[in-house]
This record gives C-alpha cells, structure tokens and sequence, in this order.
C-alpha cells in the first residue's frame, strides 16, 4: 500500500502537491475535490494513525473515490467543498493539518460523454457537476442575449461573446439547443474563419457554461475562506487551478492573508496592529514539468498554490 496504481490516471501535479502540503504519518487532511481519489489515494497511503476526509459533490466521483480509498484511513463525504465547515463538524473535527482544492472538471467527468461537459462527442448539455438542479441547456434557453454574452465574456474571456450569444438566441426561437455538438457547431459558424486557429472555437463558451452552472467561482470563493478557516496553525492549504480567473482568486486571498500592517508608509509606527495571517509555501505557482507534460496534456494549464498558516 501506499505505491501509485498505473491502472488509475496519475492527478496532475502529484508530487509537487504532496511536498507543498507535507504529509505527516499522524495528520488530519482534507481532499475537498476528491474526484475519482487520486490525491487522496496518495494522502491516505501516507497515513498511519492520521486521517483523510475526502469530499466531492458528484455522485460518480463518491463511488469511484469509495472504491478507490477502501482498506485507508479515509472517510468520504458527498458535499459541496463550500460547505466543508459543515462536513467536518458532522465528524467532529475542528482543524486540519492540510487541504487540497483540486478545481475544475474531473478526467472522469470529461471522459464521459453522456455529462456533456466535451465539445467532441454528442451529448445531452448537461454539464452538472452535482447532477442536481439547471443544465446548461436550461440556461441557454432562459437567459437573455446579454446575459449569455456576459457568461461567456467574464467566464470564458471570448472575445465573440456577443456574436455566439445572438447566435444562440436566434437558434433557439425555431428549435432548443439540447446537445453539445448542436451548440459546437452553433459557436463554430459563429466564429470568424480567421480566429478559428486558436484551438477549438467552442472550447471558451463550454468553459463559461460550466463555470455558470456549477457556480464555480462562487464555490471557489467560499471554499477558500472555510478552508483557511478550519487549518491548524502550521496547517497548509494547497489549490489547484486550471485557468486564469481561478488562480487570480487564489493568488489575492493568498496575498491578503499574507499581508501584515497596512498603516501608511510615513506613519513612524504602526497603529494598525495587523499581522500576517499566512507564509506562501511557495513563492510561485508549481506547473507541470516536460514529463507529465507529455503523459498528461490536460496538465498543461494546472497552476499550484500553497500557504501555510501562521495564526
């Protein structure tokens, strides 16, 4: 016990994240975004009287991490990483040595086509990381142009946000857009042939719609605070991003909470009395080397993040 399983996909950024959150055999460790358990696998093998709480509000995610934590000393929880606070009180846990944020859609989610999270196979748009409440078929039929267009500006940075939203809207008074490939090719002839090089067309508008579904920002900014929140001193909280709006969020939490008097510089003593909250474990972001590159091209865009807590 305790070796990497080939027949599983290796996470991304495995080895960096268990150095950054530096695994003690008697800790107390949360996997807020357990997946199909990969980095809670490796946690819990590095556990001996410890203790990992392993969360995830997909079901599929809690059968494939039940099954692949069986045998360690881990507990697996069905809930929403916002909502942490309130799994680890039902356990009766106050602090934790180390949390882990894995954001963003699973390979198991993305590998399989009937959730429509992929603009490659024909698929239900569903896109529901819970599998519970609206669609993003359900969002394309009740949200205005502008509110589309905003969605898929502010989430996806698409730069043709306005022309794939009127594109949308005039689609859908004839027929609903209810499949992946029907929105595909719906965002792909709405694209000019010229700005077609830069990766799929609709590889953005699928990003936003997931984003505005799941309500991942929101979730994200949440969980951060209930993560540094529940961390013993000395404790390490170690996130995971995989594009740019997520890790800005994390990048200005870790530096406020890095931040110590805050009085104005010709004040000759500070009155303030603030001190830092947090130490960054590491002072940039980790990325994925040339070798997991190249087993692993979703690692691509994964950035690292870690502090440590001080007080």
């Amino acid at each position: 016990m305790g070796e990497w399983d080939s027949g599983y996909h290796r996470p991304v950024l495995l080895d960096e994240t268990l150095d950054a959150l530096a695994v003690r055999p008697d800790g107390t460790y949360l996997d807020g975004t357990a997946g199909g358990g990969g980095h809670s696998f490796a946690i819990a093998s590095r556990l001996t009287s410890g203790r990992l709480i392993a969360l995830d509000q997909d079901p599929d995610a809690i059968r494939q991490a039940s099954a692949r934590l069986s045998g360690l000393p881990a507990t697996v929880v069905r809930e929403n990483f916002r909502f942490m606070g309130r799994a680890l009180d039902n356990l009766g846990i106050d602090t934790v040595d180390g949390i882990l944020l894995d954001i963003g859609v699973s390979s198991h989610q993305l590998d399989e086509p009937e959730r429509g999270f992929s603009y490659h196979h024909e698929a239900p748009l569903d896109m529901r990381m819970s599998q519970e409440g609206e669609t993003a078929a359900d969002l394309l039929m009740r949200l205005s142009e502008q509110e589309l267009s905003d969605i898929f500006f502010r989430f996806g940075e698409e730069k043709f946000s306005r022309r794939i939203a009127a594109s949308i809207v005039n689609r859908r008074e004839s027929e609903p857009i209810t499949t992946t490939l029907q929105l595909a090719e719906l965002i792909k002839a709405a694209y000019p042939a010229a700005a077609r090089r830069d990766g799929h067309p609709a590889r953005r508008v699928f990003q936003a719609l997931r984003i505005a579904v799941n309500g991942e920002l929101d979730c994200l900014n949440d969980a951060l605070d209930a993560a540094f929140d529940r961390l013993s001193i000395g404790g390490r909280l170690a996130v995971i991003t995989f594009h740019s709006l997520e890790d800005r969020m994390v990048k200005q939490r870790f530096a406020e909470w890095c931040t110590g008097c805050t009085c104005p510089k010709e004040f000759p003593v500070c009155v303030c009395g603030n001190t830092p909250r947090g130490r960054l474990v590491l002072r940039k972001p980790a990325e994925a080397g040339e070798r997991e590159l190249a087993e692993n091209p979703r690692s691509r865009s994964a950035k690292l993040r870690c502090i440590e807590r001080l007080k």
